[in-house]
Formats: C-alpha cells, sequence, structure tokens
C-alpha cells in the first residue's frame, strides 16, 4: 500500500540542549486561565470553569533562542494579538487522568505564544461561529525549545512576561493561573484521550495587544529562558 500524495512532516519542536524533537499531535489551548485576563475578556473568574479550543499542529512557529526570527502578519486581519503563554508537552496520555498523578504526564515545558486574529475572533464571538479564524492563522503558535522536566522540574510559579519593542505589555507570575497544568490535564482528558505529543497552551495574563509589521516581540517564562520574533 501506498499513499496516493506525499505524506505531510509530523510538526515538531526543538528539545533545549539537544538536537532531538518532540513529536506534536493535538495542540489544545485554555481560554481565560489567569483572573485579570479574564475579566479584561468580558468573563467572570470566579464562576467560569475552563474552556478550550484547539490550533492545528501545523500551525506551530519552532523558535529557537539566541536569536529573533521572523514572524509573519498574517491576511485578513487589521488587529493581530500576542498572547503569551507556558506551553506544556505530553511524554504520557490517558483518559480521566486524576489530578494527583497528571504532572506525571509531562515531557516538558516551553514558552509560546497565541497569536490572535482579535478582528475575527471578535466578530465570531458576535456571530456564535468557531475561532478557527481567529486562533489558527498560519505559524500562529511560535513556541520555544522544550525544556524537559528532568532539568527543570514543574513550574507552578515564576514570572511570565512579553515585550513589544522593548516595552512590557504582559506581566505576571505562573501562580496566578486560575486552573493549575495539573488540573488542567485531568479536566482534559475526561473530554479527549490524551495521548504522548499533545502539547497544552496553558493560558495568557491580561495585558494583550495588537503588534504590526516591523516590531519585535519577546516573550519570556522564568526558567524557560526567552524567545524572540520579529513581525514582518
Amino acid at each position: 500500500m501506498a499513499y496516493v500524495i506525499p505524506p505531510p512532516s509530523i510538526p515538531a519542536l526543538p528539545v533545549a540542549g539537544t538536537v532531538d524533537l518532540f513529536p506534536v499531535r493535538r495542540v489544545y489551548c485554555v481560554g481565560r486561565n489567569y483572573a485579570a485576563h479574564a475579566r479584561e475578556m468580558g468573563g467572570d473568574p470566579t464562576r467560569e470553569p475552563p474552556f478550550f479550543f484547539m490550533k492545528p499542529a501545523g500551525a506551530l512557529q519552532p523558535v529557537a533562542e539566541g536569536s529573533a526570527v521572523d514572524h509573519p502578519y498574517p491576511p485578513k486581519t487589521g488587529n493581530y494579538h500576542f498572547e503569551i503563554e507556558m506551553v506544556v508537552a505530553l511524554a504520557k496520555g490517558g483518559r480521566d487522568i486524576p489530578v494527583e498523578r497528571a504532572l506525571g504526564h509531562v515531557f516538558g515545558y516551553a514558552v509560546g505564544l497565541d497569536m490572535t486574529r482579535r478582528d475575527l475572533q471578535d466578530e465570531a464571538k458576535q456571530l456564535r461561529r468557531p475561532w478557527e479564524l481567529g486562533k489558527s492563522a498560519d505559524l500562529s503558535g511560535p513556541v520555544g525549545p522544550i525544556h524537559p522536566v528532568s532539568k527543570v522540574g514543574h513550574l507552578s510559579s515564576g514570572t511570565i512576561s512579553l515585550l513589544v519593542d522593548g516595552s512590557p505589555r504582559q506581566k505576571a507570575d505562573l501562580s496566578d493561573m486560575i486552573w493549575s497544568v495539573a488540573e488542567q490535564i485531568a479536566y482534559l482528558s475526561a473530554y479527549f484521550e490524551l495521548a504522548p505529543g499533545d502539547v497544552i497552551f496553558s493560558g495568557t495574563p491580561d495585558g494583550v495587544g495588537a503588534v504590526t509589521q516591523g516590531q519585535t516581540m519577546t516573550g519570556a517564562v522564568e526558567g524557560l529562558g526567552e524567545i524572540q520574533l520579529r513581525v514582518v
């Protein structure tokens, strides 16, 4: 048996300090997981359970540390927003994973950005349509090298931040998450059978905003380094 067209390549992310790659199966993203961001987006963090959306694995943009890389401004938008996030990469999967065992499924952590065509997302919300046009643009998920748990441990606190042209735009602490990484994994596993290669964008703090061509974004998570992207 042969494929009738050449099979697509497997999306993959670099592993910090190695030449190895982490193959990506699915990309889950949690919405409004920092209280201040939930409020700025019109939500109520005291009452809302977690909710998730997905990006295609092919929408990820691997980003090496050490130098700025080009990030293309997507078509069909005039309001392209940054959202700094810590990304969680899973080495093990399963269904109905208990919270107390969930971190045992994590391979490592990385710095990521959930780039969003906010005007298209807002329109979709108003029309009660899916978010894909707003959230799934090509290369809309820049992710830096994955740092294995064996090297950095499990991160539950530490500064998460984003600068645009050196000016602070987002800054919070990982401990400000409404739903912890372990809780996110447990919650997701009640709806999906998680698998090795799944990644989770664990939410963004308040301060999200637009970037334009020519600007440089610097995203960082304490303990995971930083990534730089030039919007072109």
